[in-house]
């Protein structure tokens, strides 16, 4: 969105997004879309000249322009997205006579449109992908593709998951194996992904390479199309999609994403596996507690602390806070009175696994809590919104330091995936 000091990005999303990442993987394929009379002509351009070999209209899209706005690109939090008129879209579908049966690998996006009578159109044998990271919402829409996909694909962001498997995955995986889906595919966000295969139980971690976040939009579109199109193991293909996903995230120019992909697929396999990156699943994160180091009084407004808090919590972290969990003490309190705050916050600090600290305006205590975890040799995250403390002692004694939440937060889940593997120094 718009700002006073930033103008807007208006680009072509949904389906586009997995075209770009198809075509920059030097990839051939075809595209069967949804979309409102006005944009038919400007897609079908967009798309062909980005290598897509056949443009199908499915649907026209009538009662709504299909605009969404976007609050947060880079995903720190939620990313509000708004889609405008949202309640008026209706879908007239054009495939009742379409033959679809000429496509092998199919990778299908859900919207307002009939799934079902969409699959019939694609021969049996088809290997069929499915992304249901959004506008779904119930298990009772995946009881209806019994038999009829091969993979499935969700995000730790979508409805679904949060209905299904937030607390634990295997609800889901037992739906997956009860309709017949061969390999389920959990994206993660910043701390990786995992890839189930459902015939042996077997589970395949893929890193993710954690850098500046230009735009995270698209990104889980890009890594769905990459994996459910190469002709290759799933795994493998996983793989891939990582890679591509990756690059898609870190820049928004489409020559510039093209170069660097190429760049990557030219790394074997084997290498890719070997390179090592930020692994941290959706379920133990809550059990790598997180203590809050700021200034978080009752009588303080402080927009960025609240920032900072949504944001993890948004990522299933758990966040202590030692004000609002300890007790804050009065002003005016005498001091012998203090020391019950004081060593109550010091053993919560104990037993956290990392520091996340938000020194605004300087806070002693906050200071003194950064102080006490790197002596504890606790890695300490400071976001300091501000720039208020860019002190050596401070900047040098935390393993990540900046002004820049999303750089915060992959700082937070580049430590608590090495803690749990055993690697921080």
């Amino acid at each position: 969105m718009p700002t006073r000091t930033n103008g807007a990005k208006v680009r072509l999303g949904g389906l586009v997004h997995a075209a770009r990442g198809l075509w920059a993987s030097g990839r051939k394929y075809s595209v069967g879309a949804f979309c409102p009379s006005y944009l038919v002509e400007q897609a079908r351009n967009y798309l062909t000249q980005h290598g897509c070999q056949e443009f199908i209209l499915l649907g026209e899209v009538t009662g709504a322009p299909n605009v969404v706005a976007i609050a947060d690109v880079r995903e720190v939090g939620h990313q509000g997205y708004e889609d405008i008129l949202r309640d008026e879209r209706r879908v007239v579908p054009l495939y009742n006579d379409m033959d679809l049966s000429r496509f092998n690998y199919v990778v299908i996006f859900p919207g307002r449109y009939n799934i079902e009578s969409i699959l019939k159109k694609f021969q049996s044998g088809a290997n069929i992908t499915i992304d249901v990271a959004y506008d779904i919402n119930d298990a009772k829409f995946l009881r209806e593709l019994t038999n009829k996909i091969a993979s499935l694909v969700i995000s730790t962001s979508s409805q679904l998951f949060s209905t299904l498997a937030s607390v634990d995955i295997n609800p889901l995986i037992e739906i997956s194996k009860d309709i017949g889906v061969k390999n389920l595919l959990l994206k993660e966000n910043r701390g990786g992904s995992r890839l189930f295969d459902l015939a042996t139980n077997d589970v395949e971690y893929i890193t993710a390479t954690l850098g500046t976040t230009a735009n995270s939009v698209g990104v889980g579109d890009v890594f769905t199309a990459v994996f459910g199109t190469l002709e290759d193991s799933a795994c493998n293909a996983a793989w891939r999609g990582m890679q591509v996903a990756t690059i898609y995230s870190q820049t928004t120019w489409p020559d510039d994403l093209r170069r660097d992909v190429k760049r990557q697929l030219q790394l074997p396999i084997n290498i890719v596996r070997n390179l090592g990156g930020v692994s941290l699943p959706w379920h133990i994160r809550p059990d790598l507690q997180i203590y809050l180091a700021a200034p978080d009084f009752s009588y303080a407004d402080h927009e960025e602390i609240a920032a900072a808090v949504a944001a993890l919590e948004y990522h299933n972290f758990r966040v202590r806070r030692p004000v609002k969990e300890n007790g804050e003490a009065d002003r005016d309190s005498p001091i012998e009175s203090l020391a019950v705050y004081y060593f109550n916050d010091v053993q919560l600090l104990r037993e956290c696994s990392v520091v996340f600290a938000v020194p605004i305006e300087r806070d002693p205590g906050t200071l003194v809590e950064i102080g006490l975890a790197i002596e504890m040799g606790k890695p300490v995250i400071t976001f300091d919104p501000r720039q208020e403390n860019r002190n050596t002692m401070v900047v040098k004694g935390s393993i990540t330091y900046s002004s820049d939440l999303d750089i915060c937060l992959n700082g937070t889940f580049d430590a608590l995936s090495k803690i749990i593997q055993g690697t921080l120094s």
